[in-house]
C-alpha cells in the first residue's frame, strides 16, 4: 500500500468541519476514506474525581494527547493498523472501549485544534479551515451538546463563556495561517471545495 494522504480539518467547534468533508468525499466520489476525531484523543482522567473533570478546558492544546496521536498517524501512514482510543464526554475522560482501525488511502483528522500542532502538520499533505459566525456555532455546538452529549443549557453556556469563546480567539482563529484552504461555510463554498477535490484527485494520481 503506498503511502496514504493525509488531510487535516480544523475549525472552530460546529464550524461544520464534518458537513464539509462529506461534501468534498461526495464530489471526488471517494469512499474509501478513514475519518479519525481528534475529540477521540483528549487526555484520560480516570485518576481525577468527577467535579474535576468538569473543570477541564477543552478549547486548550493541553487536553489533547497529541503524542499519541501523532504515533499512530505515522503508524497508520507506514500502513499498519492502530487500537484508536474514544472519548466519553458523558464522565469526561477516555471510554474503555477501543477502535481497531486499519489504514486507508485517505486519511482524515478533524478537529477544532488539530493544525495547533506542529509535528501533525508536518505529516500533513493538505491544510483546511472551515469558517463559521461566531453565533451561528454557538447554536449549533448548543443544540448538540443538549442531544448528544447529556449537557445542561447552563453548563454549556457557562462553559461557552468561559472557555469556548476565548479559546477560539486564542488557539484556534489563529491557526488559519497554516491552512492551504479557508472554506465559508456561513455562504456558498462551491469553488473552495472543487479547488480541494481537484488538487486531491491530483495528489492521488501522482501516488499511482
Amino acid at each position: 500500500m503506498k503511502r496514504p494522504l493525509l488531510i487535516l480539518v480544523a475549525g472552530g467547534s460546529a464550524s461544520g468541519k464534518s458537513t464539509v468533508v462529506k461534501e468534498i468525499l461526495d464530489r471526488a466520489g471517494l469512499d474509501d476514506v478513514l475519518i479519525i476525531k481528534h475529540d477521540d484523543y483528549y487526555l484520560d482522567q480516570s485518576d481525577l474525581p468527577l467535579e474535576v473533570r468538569y473543570l477541564t478546558n477543552y478549547d486548550h492544546p493541553s487536553s489533547l494527547d497529541n503524542e499519541l496521536l501523532y504515533k499512530h498517524l505515522v503508524t497508520l501512514l507506514d500502513g499498519n493498523s492502530i487500537d484508536k482510543p474514544t472519548y466519553d464526554f458523558v464522565n469526561h475522560t477516555r471510554s474503555s472501549v477501543v477502535e481497531h482501525v486499519s489504514p486507508k488511502p485517505i486519511i482524515i483528522v478533524e478537529g477544532i485544534l488539530i493544525l495547533e500542532n506542529e509535528k501533525i502538520r508536518d505529516l500533513s499533505n493538505m491544510n483546511l479551515f472551515v469558517e463559521l459566525d461566531d453565533d451561528t456555532r454557538f447554536i449549533r455546538r448548543l443544540l448538540r451538546d443538549m442531544r448528544e452529549r447529556g449537557r445542561t443549557l447552563e453548563s454549556i453556556i457557562s462553559q461557552y463563556e468561559t472557555t469556548v469563546k476565548p479559546m477560539f480567539h486564542k488557539h484556534i482563529k489563529p491557526t488559519k495561517r497554516f491552512a492551504d484552504v479557508i472554506i465559508p461555510n456561513d455562504r456558498k463554498h462551491d469553488i473552495a471545495v472543487d479547488l480541494i477535490v481537484t488538487k486531491i484527485k491530483q495528489i492521488l494520481g501522482e501516488k499511482e
